[in-house]
């Protein structure tokens, strides 16, 4: 949908049947969320056909993306769930100046992450979990990646930008090239120009800069806000609301990294086959909720917008729309992965009978629990959405903090191997008994508004 001014998107969010605009929005950020974490599965793919050394330390160095992709998710959520409700009240100074807020401190932010991180590269090498038969793989590939902070930040931020203006497509444009061309760059820089696992980390940093420049192009279309240097002008107010919508993705991110950080090293007990094991079932999960999160994705502006001009009748309806529907979408996806579990562990490593037989079982034990991420998820989008911030991020912090933190360290004393594997199923069933009364306690209260 291509939109000349702020005031027709506005009205094409407000006035379009909500199941219908949920399905055109989520159809783009569902394709970019897949490819985008099909690029993450192809580094594994391609660099498991090197050793399971390189692909423990891919696994290893993950942990680090995800810290920078939280960075530029708190920027990106806490600057557009603000945009979004901003439009829909019609306020659209307020929303220009926090486009340039939200995008230019993320800039300066990756700049930081990228400095700090190259000189202490091999002390966060350790503290991630390598092991000295890992290092010198997890090194280089982080030394490279590290290069792509700023672009991956900034990235984020436009992509989220964008997509809480109702501008999916846009969005995707900019993602799925820097994703595709990434698959493309993996094996030509790997095997074709002999570059091993250096290759590998730079497909990642080329393809993340490709897409920061596309991003830039594709946000002066379709009526976006403009990122303009005279409206960064930074204040308490801003960074108050930046925190309210950024900290949930921050907490989910950045729990879900230092999640990864005590799982490789807990897993490290076990040996490498242990650590190359969780990390290829850590992607095919990430490539499984990836569709989840982009449908979710496609409901966060319908939120903000109707939630900002006070249809929460809209904003309700949507939500359990959402909720229905991707639960039976990840009851399909559930079966299939406990079916096919060991061929899906295969693709990555399949001369090592140790990594599938690790993989396969924690895979099988995960899957089990992946229908109830439908709530689990929608809840929390909707939370944040709608600026309640303090319990958004308990919901976000839960499945891989509250809950799976402290799991990862009591399980495997009691269980071995199998407590390691059963650890993010356990940490699902318990987030939800936390999200359950947190959701339907805000629900009640739009419920009461919309009747007021």
């Amino acid at each position: 949908m291509n939109f000349t001014n702020a005031d027709e998107k506005r009205t094409y969010m407000l006035e379009t049947p909500v199941k219908k605009l949920v399905c055109t929005l989520a159809g783009p950020t569902i394709l970019s969320m897949l490819i985008t974490s099909f690029y993450n599965m192809a580094d594994t793919f391609f660099v498991g056909r090197i050793n399971t050394q390189a692909t423990g330390a891919v696994g290893i160095v993950f942990s680090v993306m995800a810290i920078i992709q939280a960075v530029g998710f708190f920027f990106g959520h806490g600057s557009g769930n603000y945009i979004s409700r901003k439009l829909g009240a019609q306020e659209m100074e307020e929303a220009e100046k926090m486009a340039a807020v939200g995008f230019f401190l993320a800039f300066i932010a990756g700049i930081v992450l990228m400095a700090a991180g190259l000189l202490f590269l091999e002390p966060l090498a350790y503290l991630l979990g390598s092991t000295d038969t890992i290092l010198s793989y997890t090194v280089t590939y982080l030394g490279i990646v590290l290069l792509g902070a700023p672009a991956m930040t900034t990235s984020l931020v436009l992509n989220n930008q964008m997509r809480y203006q109702g501008s999916a497509f846009y969005a995707m444009i900019g993602i799925v090239s820097g994703a595709v061309l990434n698959i493309i760059l993996d094996p030509v820089l790997i095997f074709g120009c002999g570059l091993g696992i250096a290759g590998a980390a730079l497909a990642t940093t080329i393809s993340q800069y490709v897409s920061f420049v596309l991003l830039l192009i594709m946000i002066r279309r379709g009526g976006n806000m403009q990122i303009r240097i005279r409206n960064f002008k930074p204040s308490i107010h801003f960074f108050k609301e930046m925190v309210r919508g950024g900290t949930p993705s921050l907490c989910r991110q950045g729990l879900a990294s230092l999640a990864t950080i005590f799982l490789n090293r807990t897993a490290g007990f076990y040996g490498d086959a242990a650590i190359a094991g969780m990390s290829i079932v850590s992607r095919i999960s990430m490539f499984a909720n990836s569709a989840l999160i982009g449908f979710g994705q496609g409901f966060q502006p319908v939120c903000g917008f109707n939630y900002g001009a006070g249809k929460n009748d809209r904003v309700l309806e949507a939500f359990w729309f959402c909720v229905k529907y991707a639960f039976l979408f990840l009851l399909v996806v559930a079966t299939a992965g406990f079916i096919f579990a060991p061929g899906l562990v295969a693709l990555f490593r399949k001369d090592d009978i140790d990594v599938i037989e690790i993989g396969s079982a924690a895979l099988r034990y995960q899957v089990i629990a992946f229908p109830l991420n439908a709530w689990i998820v929608m809840c929390n989008m909707m939370l944040q959405s709608v600026g309640k911030g303090l319990k958004a991020s308990i919901v976000a912090s839960a499945r891989q903090g509250l809950c799976f933190i402290p799991l990862i360290m009591i399980l495997p004393y009691f269980f071995g191997l199998f407590g390691v594997e059963i650890c993010q199923a356990v940490s699902d069933v318990l987030t939800l008994v936390i999200s359950v009364p947190i959701g339907m306690s805000v629900i009640k209260e739009m419920q009461k508004v919309k009747k007021e």
